[in-house]
Protein backbone atom coordinates (compact mmCIF):
# COMPACT_ATOMS: atom_id res chain seq x y z
CA UNK A 1 0.00 0.00 0.00
CA UNK A 2 1.05 3.87 -0.54
CA UNK A 3 2.12 6.02 2.29
CA UNK A 4 2.82 9.77 2.92
CA UNK A 5 6.40 8.97 2.43
CA UNK A 6 5.83 8.01 -1.25
CA UNK A 7 4.79 11.32 -2.11
CA UNK A 8 8.77 12.46 -1.98
CA UNK A 9 11.24 11.17 -4.25
CA UNK A 10 13.32 9.16 -1.64
CA UNK A 11 13.20 5.72 -2.73
CA UNK A 12 16.03 3.26 -1.96
CA UNK A 13 13.51 0.21 -3.35
CA UNK A 14 11.65 -0.35 -6.05
CA UNK A 15 8.77 -0.80 -3.49
CA UNK A 16 6.37 1.18 -1.75
CA UNK A 17 7.69 2.74 1.78
CA UNK A 18 5.37 0.39 3.50
CA UNK A 19 7.29 -2.70 2.35
CA UNK A 20 11.10 -2.50 4.11
CA UNK A 21 13.76 -4.50 2.44
CA UNK A 22 13.55 -7.58 4.61
CA UNK A 23 10.87 -9.94 6.50
CA UNK A 24 13.34 -10.78 9.69
CA UNK A 25 11.17 -9.53 12.80
CA UNK A 26 14.66 -7.94 13.82
CA UNK A 27 14.07 -5.52 11.30
CA UNK A 28 12.83 -2.24 12.71
CA UNK A 29 13.40 1.72 12.70
CA UNK A 30 12.78 3.94 15.98
CA UNK A 31 13.87 6.99 17.78
CA UNK A 32 15.05 8.02 21.46
CA UNK A 33 14.52 11.39 23.26
CA UNK A 34 16.56 12.52 26.28
CA UNK A 35 14.85 15.50 27.99
CA UNK A 36 17.18 16.18 30.96
CA UNK A 37 18.04 18.44 33.78
CA UNK A 38 20.63 17.55 36.38
CA UNK A 39 19.81 19.91 39.21
CA UNK A 40 16.27 18.50 39.19
CA UNK A 41 17.85 14.77 38.81
CA UNK A 42 14.55 14.11 36.27
CA UNK A 43 15.64 12.35 33.16
CA UNK A 44 12.30 11.83 30.86
CA UNK A 45 12.97 9.25 28.08
CA UNK A 46 10.71 8.89 25.32
CA UNK A 47 10.50 7.24 21.49
CA UNK A 48 8.90 4.27 19.95
CA UNK A 49 10.10 1.85 17.15
CA UNK A 50 8.50 0.45 14.43
CA UNK A 51 8.56 -3.43 13.52
CA UNK A 52 7.35 -4.22 9.66
CA UNK A 53 7.63 -7.29 9.65
CA UNK A 54 5.32 -7.72 12.62
CA UNK A 55 2.98 -4.67 11.78
CA UNK A 56 3.52 -2.86 15.43
CA UNK A 57 4.35 0.78 16.57
CA UNK A 58 5.27 0.53 19.65
CA UNK A 59 6.56 3.58 22.11
CA UNK A 60 6.92 4.88 25.28
CA UNK A 61 8.01 7.70 28.09
CA UNK A 62 10.01 6.96 30.86
CA UNK A 63 10.55 9.79 33.63
CA UNK A 64 13.29 8.99 36.38
CA UNK A 65 12.91 11.01 39.21
CA UNK A 66 15.96 10.31 41.20
CA UNK A 67 15.70 7.01 40.97
CA UNK A 68 11.95 6.87 41.21
CA UNK A 69 10.87 5.75 37.93
CA UNK A 70 7.41 5.94 35.85
CA UNK A 71 6.64 4.56 32.60
CA UNK A 72 3.72 4.61 30.39
CA UNK A 73 3.85 2.33 27.22
CA UNK A 74 1.53 2.26 24.30
CA UNK A 75 0.95 0.39 20.93
CA UNK A 76 -0.85 -0.57 18.06
CA UNK A 77 -0.87 -2.34 14.45
CA UNK A 78 1.23 0.02 11.89
CA UNK A 79 -0.32 -0.33 8.52
CA UNK A 80 -3.74 1.23 9.45
CA UNK A 81 -1.67 4.29 10.23
CA UNK A 82 1.32 5.36 8.96
CA UNK A 83 1.25 8.77 10.53
CA UNK A 84 3.73 8.59 13.92
CA UNK A 85 1.06 8.77 16.65
CA UNK A 86 0.27 6.64 18.84
CA UNK A 87 -3.10 7.09 20.84
CA UNK A 88 -2.24 10.26 22.81
CA UNK A 89 1.31 9.79 21.98
CA UNK A 90 2.80 12.04 18.72
CA UNK A 91 6.13 12.82 17.20
CA UNK A 92 5.74 16.17 14.57
CA UNK A 93 8.65 16.58 12.28
CA UNK A 94 8.62 20.48 11.99
CA UNK A 95 11.89 20.72 10.26
CA UNK A 96 14.12 17.95 9.70
CA UNK A 97 16.87 16.45 11.33
CA UNK A 98 16.35 19.92 13.19
CA UNK A 99 13.14 20.89 14.84
CA UNK A 100 10.44 18.14 16.07
CA UNK A 101 7.76 18.38 18.76
CA UNK A 102 7.00 15.75 21.37
CA UNK A 103 3.29 15.25 22.97
CA UNK A 104 1.93 13.02 25.16
CA UNK A 105 -1.81 14.06 25.62
CA UNK A 106 -3.30 13.90 29.10
CA UNK A 107 -4.24 9.67 29.89
CA UNK A 108 -5.31 7.48 32.04
CA UNK A 109 -1.62 6.98 33.05
CA UNK A 110 -1.35 10.58 34.68
CA UNK A 111 1.76 11.37 32.16
CA UNK A 112 1.90 13.92 29.83
CA UNK A 113 4.18 16.25 28.40
CA UNK A 114 4.70 19.15 25.64
CA UNK A 115 8.43 19.52 24.64
CA UNK A 116 9.93 21.22 21.76
CA UNK A 117 12.78 20.00 21.02
CA UNK A 118 15.48 21.76 18.49
CA UNK A 119 18.73 20.59 17.82
CA UNK A 120 22.26 22.64 18.80
CA UNK A 121 24.39 21.24 15.95
CA UNK A 122 23.82 18.85 12.98
CA UNK A 123 23.20 15.20 13.77
CA UNK A 124 26.29 13.02 13.60
CA UNK A 125 26.24 9.78 11.69
CA UNK A 126 27.59 7.35 14.06
CA UNK A 127 29.95 4.02 12.24
CA UNK A 128 27.71 1.67 10.84
CA UNK A 129 26.71 -1.38 13.08
CA UNK A 130 27.33 -4.58 11.62
CA UNK A 131 27.55 -8.37 13.07
CA UNK A 132 26.53 -12.01 11.38
CA UNK A 133 26.92 -15.07 12.73
CA UNK A 134 27.35 -18.38 10.43
CA UNK A 135 26.77 -15.94 7.37
CA UNK A 136 23.50 -14.43 8.32
CA UNK A 137 23.25 -10.76 9.09
CA UNK A 138 22.32 -10.44 12.73
CA UNK A 139 22.79 -7.19 12.84
CA UNK A 140 22.91 -4.05 10.13
CA UNK A 141 21.61 -0.93 11.00
CA UNK A 142 22.63 2.89 10.57
CA UNK A 143 22.15 5.40 13.49
CA UNK A 144 22.41 9.06 13.91
CA UNK A 145 22.95 11.18 16.83
CA UNK A 146 21.93 14.46 17.66
CA UNK A 147 22.15 16.98 21.03
CA UNK A 148 19.96 20.51 21.55
CA UNK A 149 17.45 22.68 23.10
CA UNK A 150 13.97 21.62 25.04
CA UNK A 151 11.35 23.93 25.96
CA UNK A 152 7.51 22.45 26.90
CA UNK A 153 6.34 21.21 30.37
CA UNK A 154 6.31 17.61 31.55
CA UNK A 155 3.58 16.38 33.83
CA UNK A 156 2.97 13.59 36.58
CA UNK A 157 0.12 13.06 37.98
CA UNK A 158 0.27 16.00 40.58
CA UNK A 159 3.80 17.18 39.58
CA UNK A 160 4.55 19.28 37.10
CA UNK A 161 8.18 21.00 35.29
CA UNK A 162 8.44 23.73 33.26
CA UNK A 163 11.39 22.56 30.72
CA UNK A 164 12.92 26.00 29.62
CA UNK A 165 16.14 27.33 28.97
CA UNK A 166 19.37 27.03 31.33
CA UNK A 167 20.33 23.47 32.77
CA UNK A 168 17.80 21.78 30.31
CA UNK A 169 19.40 19.30 27.81
CA UNK A 170 18.03 17.66 24.91
CA UNK A 171 19.24 14.31 23.28
CA UNK A 172 18.51 11.71 20.84
CA UNK A 173 19.07 9.31 17.89
CA UNK A 174 17.07 7.82 15.40
CA UNK A 175 18.29 4.03 14.08
CA UNK A 176 17.33 1.54 11.38
CA UNK A 177 17.82 -2.22 10.19
CA UNK A 178 18.90 -5.23 11.55
CA UNK A 179 19.86 -4.89 15.53
CA UNK A 180 20.19 -7.97 17.32
CA UNK A 181 18.17 -9.99 18.12
CA UNK A 182 15.25 -9.66 19.91
CA UNK A 183 12.88 -12.40 21.84
CA UNK A 184 10.44 -13.95 22.15
CA UNK A 185 9.89 -13.21 18.25
CA UNK A 186 12.10 -15.41 16.68
CA UNK A 187 13.25 -19.19 16.48
CA UNK A 188 13.54 -21.11 19.28
CA UNK A 189 17.42 -22.10 19.85
CA UNK A 190 17.44 -25.45 19.84
CA UNK A 191 16.62 -25.66 16.09
CA UNK A 192 19.55 -23.02 15.33
CA UNK A 193 23.07 -24.35 14.76
CA UNK A 194 25.33 -22.86 17.93
CA UNK A 195 26.53 -19.43 17.30
CA UNK A 196 29.86 -18.96 15.83
CA UNK A 197 32.76 -18.53 18.13
CA UNK A 198 33.35 -14.96 18.32
CA UNK A 199 37.25 -13.05 17.94
CA UNK A 200 37.75 -10.00 20.41
CA UNK A 201 35.02 -9.14 22.35
CA UNK A 202 33.65 -6.08 24.03
CA UNK A 203 33.87 -5.78 27.94
CA UNK A 204 32.74 -2.32 28.18
CA UNK A 205 30.52 0.06 25.71
CA UNK A 206 30.44 4.08 26.92
CA UNK A 207 28.39 6.11 24.97
CA UNK A 208 27.62 9.63 25.59
CA UNK A 209 25.25 12.43 23.73
CA UNK A 210 25.86 16.27 25.73
CA UNK A 211 24.99 19.71 25.18
CA UNK A 212 27.52 22.22 26.69
CA UNK A 213 27.50 25.60 26.18
CA UNK A 214 28.59 26.17 22.25
CA UNK A 215 29.83 22.49 22.22
CA UNK A 216 27.91 19.42 21.65
CA UNK A 217 28.13 16.22 20.32
CA UNK A 218 28.78 12.51 20.61
CA UNK A 219 31.37 9.80 21.57
CA UNK A 220 31.70 5.87 22.17
CA UNK A 221 34.32 4.05 23.42
CA UNK A 222 34.86 0.13 23.17
CA UNK A 223 37.13 -1.91 25.58
CA UNK A 224 38.13 -5.38 25.66
CA UNK A 225 38.64 -7.16 29.39
CA UNK A 226 41.95 -6.29 29.63
CA UNK A 227 41.00 -2.12 28.72
CA UNK A 228 41.75 -2.55 25.35
CA UNK A 229 40.65 -0.63 22.24
CA UNK A 230 39.60 -2.86 19.30
CA UNK A 231 37.28 -3.89 16.28
CA UNK A 232 34.54 -6.04 18.09
CA UNK A 233 32.56 -8.84 16.47
CA UNK A 234 29.09 -7.78 17.98
CA UNK A 235 26.40 -5.15 17.45
CA UNK A 236 28.93 -2.05 18.19
CA UNK A 237 31.96 -2.78 16.48
CA UNK A 238 33.95 0.48 16.20
CA UNK A 239 36.62 0.72 18.93
CA UNK A 240 36.08 4.60 19.10
CA UNK A 241 34.06 7.45 17.46
CA UNK A 242 32.80 10.41 18.01
CA UNK A 243 32.60 14.45 16.77
CA UNK A 244 32.03 17.73 18.28
CA UNK A 245 29.96 21.15 16.73
CA UNK A 246 30.74 24.11 17.72
CA UNK A 247 27.01 25.84 17.15
CA UNK A 248 25.11 24.99 13.91
CA UNK A 249 27.98 26.15 11.29
CA UNK A 250 30.75 27.36 13.57
CA UNK A 251 32.65 24.55 13.45
CA UNK A 252 32.91 20.83 13.36
CA UNK A 253 35.61 18.92 15.17
CA UNK A 254 36.13 15.33 14.44
CA UNK A 255 37.72 12.89 17.02
CA UNK A 256 40.21 10.77 16.17
CA UNK A 257 41.17 9.25 19.92
CA UNK A 258 39.62 8.93 23.21
CA UNK A 259 40.60 7.47 26.93
CA UNK A 260 38.91 7.46 30.43
CA UNK A 261 39.39 6.98 33.78
CA UNK A 262 36.27 6.06 35.92
CA UNK A 263 35.39 6.09 38.89
CA UNK A 264 32.38 4.35 40.24
CA UNK A 265 30.21 4.52 42.98
CA UNK A 266 31.16 1.99 45.70
CA UNK A 267 29.55 -1.80 45.54
CA UNK A 268 27.88 -0.99 42.29
CA UNK A 269 28.42 -0.61 38.37
CA UNK A 270 27.53 3.08 38.23
CA UNK A 271 29.21 6.16 37.26
CA UNK A 272 30.42 8.52 40.01
CA UNK A 273 33.01 10.27 37.97
CA UNK A 274 34.20 9.93 34.94
CA UNK A 275 36.98 11.74 32.81
CA UNK A 276 37.53 11.80 29.04
CA UNK A 277 40.64 12.77 27.32
CA UNK A 278 39.80 13.38 23.53
CA UNK A 279 42.09 14.20 20.78
CA UNK A 280 40.70 15.62 17.82
CA UNK A 281 42.04 14.86 13.87
CA UNK A 282 43.52 18.59 14.09
CA UNK A 283 46.11 16.89 16.91
CA UNK A 284 44.42 19.26 19.65
CA UNK A 285 43.32 17.88 22.86
CA UNK A 286 39.90 17.86 24.46
CA UNK A 287 38.56 16.78 28.04
CA UNK A 288 35.82 16.40 29.76
CA UNK A 289 34.46 16.13 32.97
CA UNK A 290 31.11 14.06 33.50
CA UNK A 291 29.85 13.47 37.24
CA UNK A 292 26.82 11.95 38.39
CA UNK A 293 24.74 11.93 41.15
CA UNK A 294 21.43 10.47 41.10
CA UNK A 295 20.61 6.94 40.13
CA UNK A 296 20.72 5.71 35.91
CA UNK A 297 17.43 4.50 34.62
CA UNK A 298 16.82 1.04 34.20
CA UNK A 299 16.22 0.93 30.49
CA UNK A 300 14.23 -2.59 30.85
CA UNK A 301 10.87 -1.18 31.49
CA UNK A 302 11.12 0.78 28.31
CA UNK A 303 10.19 -2.22 25.87
CA UNK A 304 13.20 -3.07 24.43
CA UNK A 305 13.59 -6.54 26.37
CA UNK A 306 10.96 -9.45 26.93
CA UNK A 307 8.89 -9.16 29.98
CA UNK A 308 8.94 -5.07 29.54
CA UNK A 309 5.24 -5.14 28.94
CA UNK A 310 2.87 -7.03 31.50
CA UNK A 311 1.87 -9.39 28.70
CA UNK A 312 5.60 -10.79 28.99
CA UNK A 313 6.29 -9.19 25.57
CA UNK A 314 8.03 -5.91 24.11
CA UNK A 315 8.08 -3.35 21.87
CA UNK A 316 8.04 -5.95 19.22
CA UNK A 317 5.09 -7.74 19.91
CA UNK A 318 1.17 -7.50 19.42
CA UNK A 319 -0.62 -6.22 22.81
CA UNK A 320 -4.10 -6.82 21.97
CA UNK A 321 -5.49 -4.06 20.66
CA UNK A 322 -5.24 -3.20 16.30
CA UNK A 323 -5.57 0.34 17.70
CA UNK A 324 -4.19 0.85 21.66
CA UNK A 325 -2.83 -0.93 23.67
CA UNK A 326 -1.59 1.49 26.81
CA UNK A 327 -0.77 0.43 30.03
CA UNK A 328 2.08 2.03 33.24
CA UNK A 329 3.88 1.10 35.98
CA UNK A 330 6.18 2.50 38.57
CA UNK A 331 9.59 1.44 40.45
CA UNK A 332 11.60 2.41 43.11
CA UNK A 333 15.31 2.17 42.03
CA UNK A 334 16.54 5.12 44.44
CA UNK A 335 19.04 2.55 45.76
CA UNK A 336 20.96 0.32 43.14
CA UNK A 337 22.09 -2.77 42.79
CA UNK A 338 18.52 -3.82 43.31
CA UNK A 339 16.40 -6.33 42.55
CA UNK A 340 14.16 -6.17 39.16
CA UNK A 341 12.32 -9.09 37.54
CA UNK A 342 10.37 -9.01 34.19
CA UNK A 343 6.78 -9.50 33.81
CA UNK A 344 5.66 -12.85 33.16
CA UNK A 345 9.20 -14.83 32.14
CA UNK A 346 12.20 -16.15 33.57
CA UNK A 347 14.55 -13.68 32.96
CA UNK A 348 17.83 -15.48 32.31
CA UNK A 349 15.40 -16.49 28.74
CA UNK A 350 15.79 -13.58 27.43
CA UNK A 351 19.07 -13.58 24.92
CA UNK A 352 19.11 -9.62 24.07
CA UNK A 353 19.37 -8.97 27.80
CA UNK A 354 21.85 -11.30 28.58
CA UNK A 355 23.81 -9.56 25.41
CA UNK A 356 24.00 -6.48 27.65
CA UNK A 357 24.81 -7.91 30.75
CA UNK A 358 21.67 -8.60 32.55
CA UNK A 359 21.28 -11.33 35.12
CA UNK A 360 18.05 -10.55 36.69
CA UNK A 361 18.70 -13.53 39.14
CA UNK A 362 21.29 -10.76 40.48
CA UNK A 363 20.45 -7.39 42.01
CA UNK A 364 21.27 -5.29 39.19
CA UNK A 365 22.34 -1.36 37.57
CA UNK A 366 20.52 1.12 35.54
CA UNK A 367 22.64 1.36 32.47
CA UNK A 368 21.98 5.08 31.54
CA UNK A 369 23.10 8.16 33.94
CA UNK A 370 21.86 11.27 33.87
CA UNK A 371 25.51 13.70 34.17
CA UNK A 372 26.84 16.77 34.63
CA UNK A 373 29.63 17.69 32.04
CA UNK A 374 31.81 20.48 31.72
CA UNK A 375 33.59 20.20 28.35
CA UNK A 376 37.29 21.81 28.28
CA UNK A 377 38.40 22.99 24.99
CA UNK A 378 42.30 22.57 23.71
CA UNK A 379 42.85 26.98 24.74
CA UNK A 380 41.32 25.84 28.19
CA UNK A 381 37.89 27.16 28.47
CA UNK A 382 35.57 25.76 30.07
CA UNK A 383 31.73 25.05 29.16
CA UNK A 384 29.07 23.46 31.66
CA UNK A 385 26.24 21.81 30.80
CA UNK A 386 24.62 18.01 30.73
CA UNK A 387 23.89 14.93 28.75
CA UNK A 388 23.16 11.33 28.89
CA UNK A 389 26.24 8.48 29.16
CA UNK A 390 25.81 4.91 28.50
CA UNK A 391 27.83 1.93 30.32
CA UNK A 392 27.06 -1.86 29.42
CA UNK A 393 29.65 -3.70 31.44
CA UNK A 394 29.47 -7.25 29.80
CA UNK A 395 31.18 -9.95 31.84
CA UNK A 396 34.79 -9.42 33.46
CA UNK A 397 36.91 -6.15 32.95
CA UNK A 398 39.76 -6.10 34.45
CA UNK A 399 40.87 -2.44 35.10
CA UNK A 400 37.60 -2.46 37.39
CA UNK A 401 38.79 -5.50 38.62
CA UNK A 402 35.49 -6.86 37.85
CA UNK A 403 35.29 -10.31 37.66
Amino acid sequence: MLTPYDEFPVHQTPYPFSRVPSTDYNWDEGYYYGILNPDEKLLLATGFRINPANDVISGYALLNVAGRQFTTRFSRCWRRDFNTVIGPYRMEVLEPLRKLRLVLEENESGQSFDILWEGSAPPSLEPHHYDESRGRATTDQSRYTQAGTVKGVVRLKDREWKVADGNWVGIRDHSWGLYAERPPLGPAARWLSPKQKKGNQRALRLWTVFRTGAVSGYWHIHEDADGVQGRFDDVFGAPFGGEFFRGWTDEKIELATGRHQTELAPGAKMIKRLEVFLRDTRGRDWRQIIEVDTPPFMPMTMGYTTGSWKDGGNFHTYHGSEELALEWDEFDFSKQPTLYTPYGIDGNSDTFAAAMGFDYTKPICGAEHLARITTIAPDGTSMVGAGQVEMFVNGPYKPWGLE
